[in-house]
């Protein structure tokens, strides 16, 4: 029970930890759920045992998360930038290894020399939580997130190798250079060669078995949920680098095959689905666990009375800045490399904030704590580890102030995330290719549409309006010209409405009331657009004075009507003809887009049609459905045909083609899916 009652502890933690991540956007996530972990510690305590078994936390947590990190990753950029991706993942650490294990170990002489080269081979590695989690809040230039990403996939099997050897000469008290340079070459060459080699037989067994005819989506997804996990423990098994494997692995990202047809677009979006879910719980119990074990961590050395609670504030303080400091001159260094021999331009002022932005962006997390916990607590002599608890306490206090200093401190020196980053333009031309694809269908589709068949295809021209809304909402795109469209439409009805009632044609009572629902509705449409101009005002006292009139006709003793919805009904529909007309009048005006005024237009028209009608038969139901079906059919290949021709044109590239196809696909199955 006590396993099962920590899973729901944590499992709730990352579901507050969402939720507070919204109420409090200054402070990062991880942070945010390393406090709640160090929460369910100091409440916990002695009710449930909370152990941190590295070995099983690396396969179980670490090895997916990287997977996924890595088979994400642009492998485009991470090739460019190959070099200062290996220069910060390899040189890097093992400079921060020597640098910390000197000093360290001349200030504090109980550190034996190859204990405090073990500290700094465990704060070599970034943390793929904290370094994700920061490009949501700043603006990073993507040849600097590029290489932080690279870095965080590999720098964690340099750290982990060199805190192998660190901890060998320690425990041994033998060391050869020679045999370390041998071993880890084999281990990180041999991880390379291992994940690849892994990766490309997993593509071999999955053509055999689609060969065969097994479809599975449920067996694909779960095959690919297996990947990481079983390449990780046969690395190991075989003495080279699981981590390394398993990077290796998801860059080569056999699973999606290169086939397109509707079966492998599902399975591409519930492969995507899955994975997002799995990221998303693992990214934050990661992180909890780690607030859990920190204040377990931090206890024996804080009660310790040999060294004071001063000093080892000190010694963390002394190492942060020692970790960030290198780190800073590396990649102050590298940045002038790249504008000198690369870009052929001056080291300026912006380069020195994206070498600080890098540095600070260095984040260290649940790697280097279950790293640290590695230390064996008896040498092979027998004697106990010299300062183990003192080592925790200052990896813990690092990873604290790193943390701190990645939430704070970045987004001071690294611009915040604008709308004019390039990933936000990306992303808005994305869409507004996809907005100029659907404006194309809805007017093939309107052009095609005949008498036989125009309930239908109005139903699928509403789809695809919707479909066009929606996208240039996640596109960004102001939609003050479509409220704007809607409330003179609306002022058209009640002009048009007070028009029949001062004329006789419609009474007091059912006019003023029909006004009075559309003012109202104005009002709300008008609140939704967000705008307070002198015209909403105009629009607001029209409406009480309205109300009041409304209100003064209701005291006075009027004949009772007894047709009252048929004269609301033939009210509406003459206000609504008066619109679709005033509508018909725009289309032509090119300061109005096209799609805002065919979508209200059509929206009018339905509304029309439908007060009218009588309700349709059975029969004619079921005929309408299977029309519509077809003009569906009709849709999906216009749409599949505009997305080649926008590739042909340029305006889109493979990836973005590929990723609108498989929606279209996915739709196409669920249409024939549920024949």
């Amino acid at each position: 029970m006590e396993t099962l009652t920590l899973v729901l502890l944590l499992a709730i933690a990352v579901l507050i930890s969402a939720v507070a991540d919204r109420v409090i956007p200054k402070v990062s996530l991880p942070l945010i759920q390393v406090g709640l972990g160090i929460i369910i510690a100091i409440f916990a305590r002695g009710n449930i045992v909370i152990e941190l078994e590295p070995d099983l936390f690396l396969v179980l947590f670490i090895a997916p998360l990287l997977y996924i990190e890595a088979k994400n990753a642009d492998k485009a950029i991470l090739w460019k930038n190959r070099g200062p991706i290996l220069s910060l993942a390899i040189g890097l650490v093992v400079i921060t290894m020597l640098i910390i294990g000197f000093t360290l170990h001349a200030i504090m002489p109980a550190i034996s020399l190859a204990a405090a080269f073990a500290l700094g081979a465990a704060l070599g590695p970034t943390d793929a939580v904290a370094v994700t989690s920061l490009s949501k809040q700043v603006s990073i230039p993507e040849r600097q997130w590029g290489i932080l990403k690279g870095e965080l996939l590999l720098n964690d099997a340099s750290g982990i190798v060199c805190f192998q050897f660190a901890i060998a000469a320690a425990a041994t008290g033998s060391f050869s250079l020679l045999d370390a340079g041998e071993s880890f070459v084999v281990e990180f060459v041999g991880g390379l060669a291992f994940g690849a080699l892994i990766g490309y037989l997993c593509n071999l067994i999955l053509r055999k078995i689609r060969d065969i005819g097994i479809e599975s989506i449920t067996f694909h997804v779960l095959f690919e949920i297996c990947i990481p996990f079983v390449v990780y423990l046969a690395a190991n098994s075989i003495h080279v680098s699981g981590i390394i494997a398993v990077v290796v692995a998801g860059l080569v990202n056999v699973i999606a095959p290169r086939t397109v047809s509707p079966s492998i677009a599902h399975m591409n979006i519930v492969s995507s689905s899955v994975w997002q879910v799995i990221s998303f719980a693992l990214n934050g119990i990661v992180f909890v666990l780690l607030g859990t074990q920190i204040p377990t961590a931090m206890f024996y050395s804080w009660e310790d009375q040999s060294i004071s609670n001063v000093t080892l504030l000190g010694l963390v303080a002394l190492v942060t800045v020692l970790l960030m400091g290198t780190r800073f001159i590396w990649c102050v260094l590298m940045e002038y490399v790249h504008a000198h021999r690369v870009a052929k331009a001056k080291f300026t002022r912006r380069s020195l904030r994206n070498a600080l932005a890098v540095t600070l962006c260095g984040a260290k997390g649940t790697i280097t704590l279950s790293i640290l916990f590695t230390i064996p607590i008896f040498l092979s002599s027998g004697a106990r580890f010299p300062a183990r608890h003192l080592i925790i306490f200052i990896g813990c206090g690092v990873i604290l102030c790193t943390l701190l200093l990645a939430t704070f401190v970045v987004p001071v020196v690294a611009p915040k995330r604008t709308r004019k980053t390039d990933e936000i333009r990306a992303r808005q031309s994305y869409f507004e290719c996809l907005a100029d694809i659907l404006r194309t269908v809805i007017e093939e589709l309107t052009a095609q549409q005949q008498k036989d068949n125009l309930t239908a295809t109005r139903r699928v021209i509403k789809i695809y309006q919707d479909r066009l809304a929606q996208t240039k909402s996640m596109a960004g795109a102001d939609d003050t010209q479509d409220v704007e469209l809607r409330c003179q439409a609306l002022e058209w009805e009640q002009e048009h409405a007070l028009k029949l009632v001062n004329a006789g044609v419609v009474s007091h009572e059912v006019g003023y009331e029909y006004i009075g629902r559309l003012e109202r509705i104005e009002r709300y449409a008008r609140h939704q657009g967000g705008r307070f101009t002198p015209k909403a005002v105009f629009a607001y006292v029209r409406g009480a004075i309205l109300r009041i009139r409304q209100a003064v006709l209701h005291l006075v003793p009027r004949r009772v009507q007894t047709n009252a919805a048929e004269e609301m009904r033939d009210l509406q529909i003459e206000t609504h003809i008066n619109v679709v007309n005033m509508l018909h009048a725009m289309i032509s005006d090119e300061n109005v887009q096209t799609e805002d005024v065919s979508k209200l237009l059509v929206e009018y028209e339905a509304t029309l049609a439908a007060l009218r009608r009588r309700p349709p038969s059975v029969t004619t139901s079921f005929k309408i459905i299977d029309q519509t079906d077809d003009v569906r059919r009709l849709a999906y290949q216009l749409e599949l045909e505009e997305i080649q021709k926008m590739y042909e044109r340029g305006r889109i590239d493979r990836q973005a083609a590929k990723s609108m196809r498989d929606n279209v696909f996915l739709m196409q199955m669920d249409l024939d899916d549920r024949l």
